[in-house]
C-alpha cells in the first residue's frame, strides 16, 4: 500500500521548472521584419534592463525573420550587425533570410520571396521604385545583387539552426515532434506549423520560436511563441530568461510613438 501511495505522488508531481544555468541570462528577439523602429526601442529597453541586474554572462537571441514585410530591413540588418559589436548576440536563419539568400541563385525563388515581403527589402536597400516596377525577374535580380552589400549577404549565411542554452532550445519555427534534436531537417525548422504548434507532449527542452504569430506571447509547458506580429501589429516581443524565471520585454507603437514596457510570467 505504502509503495502504492509513493509511486501515485510520484506521478503527480510537477516536473522540475525549465532553467538557464546559473551565472547565464538569455534575451530572445521575436521576428522583426523590417522593423527598425521597433528594434531600435527593444534593443535600448534590453540593454537597460540587462544593465540593472545582477552580473551575468548575457546572450541576446534573435529568431529569425529580421527582413521582409517592414519597410527598412537593410536598417535591421545594420542594427544587428552594430549591436554584436556591443554584446553577444546569436542569430537564427529564418524561412524569410532562406529564401532571400536562395533568390539570388534561382529566378524562381525570387518571384515567392517578392512576393511575400521581399519587395519591401528590395526597396530598403535603394533600389529605385520605378525601375522595380518596370523590371522583369532576370531584370529585378540584377538589381537586387547591385544593391545588396556582400558584407550583409556574408552576415545572413552566418546565420544558426538552433540554439541550445540549459533547458531551453531556440529555434526559428518549431522542431518536429518525436525526431531527435540530432535529426531534425533545415525545413521544419525553419517552416514548421503543424504538428508542432498543437503538439501536447514535451519536446525534451522548452522550444522558444517564433515564425508563426500571436496577438500575445503564446506561452505553453512545451514551447514559448513570441512572434506578435510587429510588421502588421506594431508590437515587437522579446523573452527574458534567468534561471527559472520568465519575463516579457515589449515594444508597441500607439498613436504615432513607440513605448516599452516589462512584465514578469
Amino acid at each position: 500500500m505504502l509503495s502504492a501511495i509513493r509511486k501515485l505522488f510520484r506521478a503527480t508531481e510537477s516536473a522540475p521548472a525549465a532553467a538557464i544555468p546559473a551565472g547565464q541570462r538569455v534575451y530572445a528577439v521575436g521576428d522583426v521584419h523590417g522593423r527598425t523602429d521597433l528594434f531600435d526601442a527593444l534593443r535600448k529597453a534590453i540593454d537597460a534592463d540587462d544593465a540593472v541586474r545582477s552580473a551575468a554572462q548575457t546572450t541576446v537571441i534573435l529568431l529569425g525573420d529580421l527582413i521582409d514585410r517592414g519597410p527598412d530591413s537593410a536598417g535591421v540588418i545594420a542594427a544587428a550587425r552594430a549591436w554584436r559589436q556591443h554584446r553577444t548576440v546569436r542569430i537564427l536563419m529564418g524561412n524569410h533570410e532562406e529564401m532571400f539568400l536562395d533568390s539570388f541563385g534561382d529566378i524562381e525563388v525570387l518571384r515567392p520571396f517578392l512576393r511575400f515581403g521581399g519587395r519591401e527589402t528590395v526597396l530598403s536597400y535603394g533600389v529605385d521604385r520605378s525601375a522595380y516596377v518596370a523590371a522583369e525577374l532576370p531584370e529585378c535580380l540584377d538589381l537586387i545583387r547591385m544593391a545588396v552589400p556582400q558584407e550583409d549577404l556574408a552576415f545572413i549565411r552566418g546565420f544558426e539552426d538552433m540554439i541550445v542554452i540549459g533547458d531551453y532550445l531556440f529555434v526559428h519555427a518549431g522542431v518536429r515532434p518525436g525526431v531527435p534534436l540530432a535529426d531534425q531537417t533545415r525545413q521544419d525548422l525553419r517552416w514548421i506549423r503543424e504538428p508542432f504548434l498543437s503538439h501536447p507532449a514535451g519536446h525534451g527542452l522548452v522550444v522558444v520560436h517564433g515564425h508563426t504569430i500571436f496577438e500575445a506571447p503564446d506561452i505553453r509547458h512545451n514551447r514559448i511563441g513570441i512572434d506578435t506580429g510587429a510588421w502588421t501589429s506594431g508590437r515587437l516581443t522579446a523573452l527574458g530568461l534567468e534561471g527559472t524565471a520568465r519575463w516579457l520585454i515589449e515594444a508597441e507603437e500607439s498613436d504615432g510613438a513607440i513605448r516599452t514596457a516589462q512584465r514578469s510570467i
